[in-house]
């Protein structure tokens, strides 16, 4: 395989080695330009496209909230038609990873994007036309879905073999502040198209925003890729993918984590449509509104991402926690305006949960083995909704917004609480109490190095 094309200079550590990774916990941070990556010709064609994609992606994610809910009046609506569109990446996203590992990267990318196109542009007619039935949405957000077993894994490992590894924890931070980017520009065009000229319109947007990152694909030098060795056809390779991530705990409780996070804490989509409708009754507006804080958020969270050096387990825990806590917090919120302002710090560790678990897996993962551990590390992450969301969604119907969403914000902060002593055990941390600088300092440090520097003391 290219020497180009690993996730770490150092060899992946076998499916043997659980020992977590050596940059989890104990690298130095490494600081780097904020926008590094883009210096990479390949790289900025795929980032400007995805720019405008994910743009009219968000556009489509709120015209079709709104739509089902327009047309049903019902939470739970809301949260089958995210089920659906997950439901997929459940069923067969280690099956795409598996594809994946197989396939070259950037054709199996332009047919996914084109397929996702053309549901966009379809959904687009039927609602234009005045035909659309919530059957039709549903639909739509399954084909999504089948389309995005095979897209997400792709895009993930396709990020390493455009920048090589040295650039890798910069280009995952900037497509997350690519997302999202959009996601402030997204909702709030929504909200004046659903407002202004309906649903309809929002469809259309995203049907054509595909355009862009498939002239990107198109555009890009083959010979300038740090292309991977693709897997052989053969069998047992999905046995093999999991015994990889089970044998490794850096891999595994990562994934793990933001599982739980992801059925149980990224339900915004019910929540938030619920909170707009009946808790504060300010209609479409609020909820482009809710979309947008929280977006302003996320993009600080992805900014600060891109310029860290190393992705630290124990900054994925601490996030989590705080992920899960601030969503208890923002539950009881009385008013319409602290409510919303809640959503930027809500946005701020939730990404940095995303964008730290993402890049410390693919770090960590062998670069033969990557489309499956990031099939995984997908399933686990998206798939999980068709799980939580209907479920999340009877709760908010059966006993209100705030409840439903306090319930998330709790399960999360369990999780984090749990496997970050799970983490401490694997590891063999404990609690470390110093000054530094003049201030007090509290970490997580080796058995050996807390008796050293107690020695010292």
């Amino acid at each position: 395989m290219s020497t180009g094309s690993g996730a770490a200079s150092a060899p992946a550590p076998t499916a043997h080695d659980t020992q977590p990774a050596p940059d989890s916990r104990t690298a130095s941070p490494r600081k780097t330009s904020m926008f590094s990556s883009l210096k990479v010709r390949n790289y900025r064609l795929f980032f400007l496209g995805q720019v405008v994609s994910n743009t009219g992606t968000w556009m489509q994610r709120i015209a079709q909230d709104w739509l089902v809910l327009s047309l049903t009046g019902s939470s739970a609506a809301v949260g089958i038609t995210t089920a659906l569109q997950f439901l997929p990446m459940l069923l067969f996203g280690l099956y795409g990873g598996v594809l994946v590992d197989r396939l070259p990267k950037r054709p199996t990318l332009l047919v996914t994007q084109s397929a996702m196109a053309v549901t966009g542009l379809v959904l687009a007619a039927l609602t234009l036309s005045g035909q659309v039935q919530v059957w039709h949405v549903y639909l739509a957000a399954f084909a999504v879905g089948l389309a995005t077993v095979l897209d997400n894994p792709a895009r993930q490992s396709f990020v390493s073999e455009m920048v090589g590894p040295n650039q890798l924890q910069n280009a995952v931070s900037l497509n997350s502040a690519n997302f999202q980017s959009a996601r402030l520009i997204g909702p709030a065009v929504a909200g004046l198209m659903i407002t202004g000229v309906g649903t309809g319109w929002a469809f259309l947007a995203n049907g054509l925003s595909f355009v862009a990152p498939i002239a990107g694909l198109l555009l890009m030098r083959a010979r300038e890729l740090h292309v991977v060795e693709r897997a052989p056809r053969g069998k047992g390779q999905l046995r093999e993918g999991l015994r990889y991530v089970a044998g490794r705990p850096d891999l595994i409780w990562p994934i793990v984590l933001v599982g739980f996070i992801g059925t149980f804490g990224f339900n915004f989509p019910v929540w938030l449509s619920a909170y707009a409708d009946d808790v504060f009754h300010a209609g479409a507006g609020a909820y482009s509104l809710f979309n947008t804080v929280m977006a302003v958020g996320s993009l600080v969270g992805a900014l600060l991402a891109a310029r860290r050096g190393t992705a630290r387990l124990r900054v994925l825990i601490a996030a989590a926690a705080a992920f899960g806590a601030l969503e208890v917090v923002a539950a009881l919120a009385p008013s319409y305006w602290l409510f919303a302002l809640l959503m930027a710090p809500i946005g701020v560790f939730g990404l940095t949960v995303n964008v730290t678990a993402n890049t410390a897996v693919q770090m960590a993962t062998d670069p033969a083995m990557r489309g499956r551990v990031m099939a995984l590390f997908m399933m686990v992450f998206m798939g999980g909704t068709p799980l939580g969301a209907p479920l999340v969604g009877w709760v908010t119907d059966a006993y209100g917004a705030r409840i439903g969403f306090a319930l998330g914000g709790l399960i999360s902060l369990a999780a984090a609480t749990t496997i970050g002593l799970v983490l401490a055990r694997v590891g063999d941390l404990r609690l470390s109490v110093a000054w530094h600088r003049g201030h007090p300092r509290v970490d997580l440090v080796p058995r050996e190095r807390r008796e050293a520097l107690a020695a010292a003391a």
